[in-house]
């Protein structure tokens, strides 16, 4: 049996230069690599035992209780904070 890291595999993965650059801003943010980003969510992702981790988020805030009150943004209000 090979230590943990010795047996890790590389892949290769395309996306737009956009989402790239998003991507490697918030991992950067959160002081990880957009490697370990990728690794994390993958992770999360597919070894979730009771439901998909993703749904579970989208569960968490779905139950938040926040309300708006009736007020709309538009996105170029959500770029001005």
């Amino acid at each position: 049996m090979c230590a943990y890291i010795m047996c890790m595999k590389n892949i290769t993965l395309s996306m737009d230069e956009d989402l790239l650059a998003k991507g490697r801003h918030y991992a950067k943010n959160h002081n990880l690599t957009l490697n370990s980003l990728v690794r994390l969510l993958l992770q999360r992702t597919v070894e979730s035992e009771s439901k998909n981790w993703t749904q579970e988020c989208f569960e968490k805030m779905d139950s938040a209780g926040g309300h708006s009150g009736g007020r709309t943004w538009s996105r170029d209000d959500l770029y001005d904070v």
